[in-house]
């Protein structure tokens, strides 16, 4: 069950409303069905869920208070503990990108989780994950839907196969079904490689109304009206990239909202060309820029050229899978 994107942060149900016909909006009957018989099914959280996050999950932005570890782990874990999960497997990113800025905060998040599953009786193992650059190349809802099906299908970014592979494994481990780390990664891999995971993706979208042509020909997506590479004025290697500013940025152009009720331009994002480490030469592409409205165009390109800090030394990269609390 998926929230909407509020704010820099995107959410999976806007994503996944980008293929033609996907239905998010299920009953608890069709969601308990789709599970039954094919095991997987991703849903907007029903109403009757848990009543009171829906106001507090609003109230967090109008507030300024989206970054309150109490109230991010108490909207979290309402959730999970009312739709009567036992174990509970949680992403946790930190860096520029994400609202815990550090791995102070995103250890005292994780510990504060892990905490209330005890006092529910629940398992809670927590992965903090780098999020100081995006994570793999796109940012927007059908970018990122595509991104996916291209992953699915053998074109994985490193960074986002390290974090599939160690999130599934710990899920293969709290499930009983691996006891070892190392077996458990290989049998995530085993299926990315093999293409069902593919094929379960398939299963989902068809199962949930989408179009699957989309999904079996991605050049049916169309792309906003305008396609901008933003090209680099000088010469260097990328020591940082501005992640939350980017996000802002998707924001402004329609890929995002700031409240709750604003709609969504699904075409709209930025691909990011260049990640951090890269050596990056004059007149190349540092991102693209997919918008369709051209009044914000301007403002786009140069605000996205400045979210990437350029230096003209060797950079090391942060580990993208940074710790495991448990």
């Amino acid at each position: 069950m998926s929230g909407r994107g509020l704010g820099f942060t995107g959410g999976t149900a806007d994503k996944l409303e980008a293929i033609p016909g996907y239905k998010i909006d299920l009953s608890e009957k069709e969601f308990k069905e789709n599970v039954k018989e094919i095991g997987i099914s991703l849903i907007t959280s029903s109403l009757n869920l848990a009543p009171a996050d829906k106001k507090i999950y609003a109230l967090r932005d109008t507030i300024a208070c989206t970054s309150s570890i109490p109230l991010i782990a108490s909207s979290v874990m309402s959730k999970k503990i009312a739709a009567g999960a036992n174990k509970i497997l949680i992403d946790i990113t930190c860096g520029d990108g994400a609202f815990m800025k550090d791995i102070v905060h995103a250890k005292s998040l994780a510990k504060t989780m892990i905490e209330i599953g005890k006092l529910s009786g629940k398992e809670v193992r927590c992965v903090i994950t780098n999020m100081d650059e995006p994570v793999g190349f796109s940012i927007g809802n059908q970018l990122e839907i595509i991104e996916t099906v291209k992953a699915l299908k053998g074109e994985m970014p490193e960074d986002i196969k390290q974090i599939v592979i160690a999130l599934g494994a710990q899920m293969l481990i709290m499930a009983g079904m691996i006891k070892k780390a190392e077996e458990a990664k290989a049998k995530i891999e085993e299926v990315i490689n093999n293409g069902k995971a593919y094929e379960k993706f398939e299963e989902l979208v068809k199962k949930q109304g989408g179009d699957i042509s989309y999904i079996k020909d991605i050049s049916k997506f169309k792309n906003a009206k305008h396609v901008i590479p933003i090209l680099s004025d000088q010469p260097g290697v990328i020591s940082k990239i501005k992640t939350e500013m980017l996000g802002n940025i998707s924001v402004y152009i329609g890929a995002g909202r700031n409240k709750k009720e604003d709609k969504i331009d699904y075409q709209a994002g930025i691909v990011v060309n260049k990640k951090v480490g890269d050596i990056v030469k004059v007149g190349e592409p540092l991102a693209t820029v997919y918008i369709n409205d051209e009044e914000k165009l301007d403002g786009a390109v140069k605000n996205i050229k400045e979210a990437f800090i350029l230096s003209n030394k060797k950079v090391t990269k942060k580990s993208v899978i940074l710790d495991t609390m448990m």
